[in-house]
């Protein structure tokens, strides 16, 4: 244990510590991980699409980053989700991505994604197994409002991929040092409401004192919050607020001995500071490191992570030549500039995706790395950014599913095969069957 200014984190599971763990409480394999990473805006289509079929197909421009790795990478085509077929481009595209359900349309009093997303369906299942029964990250805050000129859809819908019932999103954690802490503090603290205020001192106060409830932290500013909003917004952070209670519910029934998996070897990242990095790129590279550490420690074994939400306003100073916010540049018109603009910020988030999964490789475990023993599905709601087109989505999954998966291909099924009967083989995968999933019609063959 470290303590110090009234905080105590547990260490992570190290080396020296693995000979001390008895037989019955360790695993006798690698645990299998599966995790969910989510594009806005779509991809550059002629930089996505790769040239050859099966094995023989060679990386496209803006799969070039899995160099290394290619035999370790599927790439999935033709799968869709039918149900968001004529709806806004992007709101209620976001929630069904994990559940092929149909999002209502609502002024935000009665939200209803028509489903319960994959990650929640094997959390409530296997989620007892690890101190984090799933692990929600991302980098931008929740919205609130409707967007009345994009079809009355509320805004809530396009900042959760992952949902508990059709009307709870389960919170992502934005704040590095935050979610560090989620992964060692000796008694839950939940997902921290990070979204309203990242910087909020009650936040930062909760972590010193394991004995109080986030959500009692910051209910002070909640309802100075709901002095200021409409009735409408006030029933959505109610919906917020009571699904971060759930959750910490489900956190404190799962804090207890459980059978781990101990890796030997180092894997050393100090606690981030505190707050959001100005730099989007420091950002980025400390919460795929602290998901990576997460898997590591076997703290948890179900995640989703948020690259960007719907209709992102992430700017990307650094890349030569773009000038503009990612979902406008997504509009690309076929304007040569805009295009060229568009095919950076695609590439570059793709290409951060892939440093992960090459960091994941590196961690060695039972015969193999976590990369292998992992199943991690990167894509978008959508085709192209200026079209909002749903059918042959772009999705790659990476991993080897712990040997369940032949990977190394490209995996052409028939044209507008359900996107959920490829969650129902990342759930079987995971010890979770289910005979139906949203408009599943099978099992999507990954073996």
């Amino acid at each position: 244990m470290l303590r110090g200014c009234g905080a105590a984190l547990a260490l992570p599971l190290m080396e020296a510590m693995a000979p001390k763990a008895k037989a019955d409480q360790r695993l006798a394999k690698p645990p299998l991980r599966t995790a969910y990473f989510f594009m806005p805006n779509g991809v550059h289509g002629q930089r996505w699409r790769p040239e050859g079929n099966d094995e023989n197909f060679e990386l496209s421009p803006s799969l070039q980053p899995f160099k290394g790795i290619k035999d370790k990478i599927t790439l999935l085509e033709n799968l869709t989700n039918q149900r968001t077929a004529g709806r806004n481009g992007h709101w209620p595209k976001v929630p069904a991505w994990l559940h092929g359900g149909f999002v209502k349309r609502n002024a935000g009093s009665d939200i209803d994604v028509g489903g319960v997303s994959a990650d929640q369906v094997m959390a409530a299942e296997i989620g007892n197994q690890t101190p984090l029964p799933s692990f929600e990250l991302g980098f931008e805050p929740t919205r609130s409002g409707v967007d009345n000129a994009g079809g009355g859809f509320a805004m809530l819908y396009g900042s959760h991929l992952s949902w508990r019932d059709p009307h709870t999103p389960v919170p992502k954690e934005i704040v590095p040092q935050l979610a560090f802490d989620r992964l060692f503090r000796t008694a839950s603290a939940g997902p921290v409401v990070s979204g309203f205020n990242p910087n909020q001192k009650a936040v930062t106060d909760a972590l010193q004192r394991d004995d109080l409830s986030v959500l009692d932290a910051v209910s002070e500013d909640a309802w100075l919050i709901k002095g200021k909003i409409s009735s409408a917004d006030r029933v959505k952070l109610d919906e917020y607020m009571e699904s971060v209670r759930a959750v910490e519910k489900r956190l404190e029934n799962t804090l207890k001995p459980q059978k781990r998996w101990i890796n030997a070897g180092r894997f050393d990242l100090p606690r981030p500071g505190p707050g959001i990095p100005r730099d989007h790129r420091e950002h980025v590279k400390q919460m795929f490191e602290i998901l990576a550490l997460a898997f590591w420690t076997d703290s948890t074994r179900i995640s989703t992570f948020m690259i960007g939400d719907a209709q992102s306003g992430m700017r990307f100073p650094w890349l030569d030549g773009v000038t503009n916010y990612w979902h406008g540049i997504s509009h690309h018109e076929n304007d040569a500039n805009t295009l060229s603009q568009y095919a950076k910020i695609v590439d570059w988030n793709i290409a951060q995706f892939a440093g992960f999964c090459h960091r994941l490789d590196t961690l060695k475990e039972g015969e193999g790395s976590v990369l292998d023993n992992s199943q991690l599905l990167f894509g978008c709601s959508i085709r192209d950014g200026n079209k909002h087109d749903i059918d042959d989505l772009p999705l790659l999954l990476a991993g080897r599913g712990a040997g369940t998966i032949r990977s190394g291909r490209r995996l052409i099924s028939p044209k507008k095969t359900p996107m959920c009967n490829l969650h129902r083989a990342l759930m079987e995968r995971m010890g979770v069957k289910k005979d139906s999933f949203g408009d599943s019609t099978g099992v999507l063959q990954l073996a």
